[in-house]
């Protein structure tokens, strides 16, 4: 399958592909201890590289599932080193408070849910460009080499992506 989709970006193949690995994939990130919505960030990230690394795959080395999988821990492995990069406070005092007020909590709850419906409901080149620009924190010519489109292409997106954010979240903005 991995074989198909390299040779001839098969998106049949991808399609098979992605239904029989993307719930293991998750499975395996709740086991090691991501919450429901990292692991499924991380289960869609891992097979986006499977799409985009196939031509990588050797069948000598390894079966695919032991190649999928690599690939799920070393992105769970980046992404818990991400989590723990915390600018160190000059001061203490500057520190945020540990717990928010519940206010607070439920206000910052309610606009994040906002923020991923309206992601959600982005097209998918555009919902990948701001994923990679703003949660990733990749310049705009490294999302272009990385998803081999002309620079001009990855900023029309963008700015496509954030006008129709703008307009869904106009009170957030």
């Amino acid at each position: 399958m991995i074989e198909a989709i390299a040779a001839r970006g098969d998106r049949g193949a991808f399609a098979a592909l992605f239904g029989h690995f993307a719930p293991r994939v998750k499975s395996y990130m709740l086991r090691l201890g991501a919450d429901p919505r990292l692991a499924d960030e991380l289960a869609q990230e891992t097979l986006l590289a499977v799409w985009r690394k196939a031509a990588a795959f050797d069948p000598a080395k390894a079966a695919p599932s032991t190649w999928i999988f690599t690939i799920a821990r070393n992105l769970r492995i980046d992404a818990a080193r991400r989590a723990r990069r915390v600018e160190p406070a000059d001061d203490p005092s500057d520190a945020a408070d540990a717990e928010p007020a519940p206010d607070e909590a439920l206000v910052a709850a309610q606009s994040e849910t906002r923020v991923r419906q309206a992601l959600a409901s982005l097209p998918l080149e555009q919902a990948e460009v701001v994923r990679l620009s703003f949660f990733s924190d990749k310049p705009h010519s490294e999302i272009a080499a990385e998803l081999r489109l002309p620079l001009g292409t990855v900023k029309s997106r963008l700015r496509l992506a954030m006008r129709r954010l703008r307009d869904l979240l106009g009170d957030l903005a």
